[in-house]
């Protein structure tokens, strides 16, 4: 330990995941830590991009950002003809990015590093927590099902084979069903297993079990089954969400008059349409979308950046009356209005859990990563959603799956389960819930 260190004081450092929606919850999570230990020292770390999105004027005395070396070279213009590029740079310049900065940090604080929470992409955080002889605590910002598909990749491997066929069901792993197939896992589980953000991934479920304890953006009681196995996996498994409930918000503005215009509808018979911040749908299938909203006859509110070039002429003047569409609605308001039948989605896992929460039942279109897995959980396992015909958006089967949850019984069926969703997760983040009890123990684990 060098002179300059308050020996015994306690600084916990924080490695972010820069890109998506990762660095944010891990904030969320590590301010609520901060606000139960005022004498425990955090220091931030995430490119200055990140930072500068993710840190508000106001905060915690006790929480400060660090600036990490993005990776990409001076001058660097990032292509839209190669959105992942920014991604592969970044994972190449870690983890010497974050070890150059930690070591500022130290001399700063004048404290050495005490604890390491990282965003559970950052296996190397496992060892260099390990070097440090201190403890990691990764948070998972996904869903417990795709957390148990990465961590037995290995196994999976071996009894589907490194390119099983799509058709392959999913028994072998445990809590899945007939209803999973091999294509519906992942990228990098078993196709493309050899790009730097697959080997990240791989590398990252060989490093969890290790952890001293494994966080996530969950809740034991949405997907009990499977949060038993994984509890098996890990020396600690800890279900501190959903972290909308438990999280402190930021309240959302209404700038574009939404929650006014639901006012004016019927109980449970307005369609939500948003997919979230980072994908739009081909513009085909936007068309294919409003074709299907305008033929059904059902009130919809669309959140959407930019739309014009894809919709079918004369769309928005022919649907004036019927639609809103925004570039940008307070989405947890929207979801929690009593007007709001169902929730259109790219199934993101934030998303599942703000309709989750809200008691809304789901239409899915999942485009990458964990959403097909989400997808299916929602209609297979759950029974609170629908998947589309062929898996994209066509007129006749989104038509379909709108009057399927909008105007049949089963869609009142869903409904009543998703409001039983909801009143669990309520139960979890209550004082002696779950989730509670859960955190409680993570604090002891960070902070002493």
């Amino acid at each position: 330990m060098s002179e300059t260190t308050n020996a015994g004081e306690k600084h916990v450092a924080v490695l972010a995941f820069p890109f998506g929606t990762h660095a944010a919850p891990l904030l969320s999570l590590v301010s609520r830590i901060a606000a139960t230990a005022p004498n425990v020292y955090f220091s931030f770390f995430c490119t200055s991009n990140s930072n500068n999105s993710v840190f508000s004027n106001e905060g915690f005395n006790n929480i400060k950002p660090y600036d990490v070396y993005d990776g990409s070279p001076e001058g660097y213009t990032c292509s839209f003809k190669n959105p992942i590029e920014p991604v592969i740079l970044f994972l190449k310049a870690m983890p010497e990015n974050y070890k150059s900065v930690m070591e500022v940090a130290v001399r700063e604080r004048r404290r050495e590093i005490s604890c390491i929470m990282s965003d559970a992409f950052f296996g190397f955080a496992g060892k260099m927590a390990e070097e440090m002889d201190v403890n990691w605590v990764p948070l998972w910002t996904a869903g417990p099902r795709s957390l148990l598909v990465h961590v037995d990749t290995d196994v999976i491997r071996k009894r589907l084979g490194d390119s099983g066929s799509e058709d392959q069901t999913l028994e072998i792993i445990p809590g899945f069903s007939s209803s999973m197939r091999a294509v519906d896992l992942p990228e990098g589980v078993i196709t493309n297993i050899s790009t730097p953000f697959s080997m990240m991934l791989h590398n990252m479920g060989l490093m969890l079990p290790h952890a001293t304890a494994v966080a996530i953006n969950s809740y034991e009681e949405i997907d009990l089954d499977i949060v038993n196995i994984l509890k098996q996996r890990f020396h600690e498994f800890l279900n501190v969400g959903p972290f909308l409930l438990t999280c402190p918000q930021t309240i959302c503005s209404d700038e574009h008059g939404c929650l006014e215009w639901l006012d004016k509808h019927k109980a449970d018979s307005v369609a939500y349409i948003s997919f979230g911040s980072v994908i739009t749908p081909p513009p085909l299938e936007q068309a294919a979308l409003a074709e299907a909203l305008e033929a059904s006859g059902f009130p919809f509110l669309w959140s959407l950046r930019s739309f014009e070039d894809s919709f079918p002429k004369g769309f928005i003047e022919r649907t004036r009356t019927q639609g809103k569409i925004v570039p940008w609605a307070p989405q947890m308001l929207v979801l929690g209005h009593r007007s709001v039948g169902v929730f259109v989605t790219h199934c993101g896992w934030n998303s599942v859990l703000e309709s989750v929460i809200a008691g809304v039942p789901m239409i899915c279109r999942p485009f990458f990563g964990d959403q097909r897995l989400n997808m299916l959980t929602v209609e297979a396992s759950w029974g609170i959603g629908v998947g589309l015909e062929g898996g994209v958006f066509t007129k006749d089967g989104m038509v379909k799956a709108l009057e399927q949850t909008l105007s049949s019984e089963q869609g009142k069926e869903m409904r009543e389960k998703a409001e039983a969703f909801n009143e669990s997760a309520l139960e979890a983040v209550a004082r002696d819930g779950s989730s509670t009890k859960d955190f409680n123990t993570l604090v002891k684990l960070v902070t002493s």
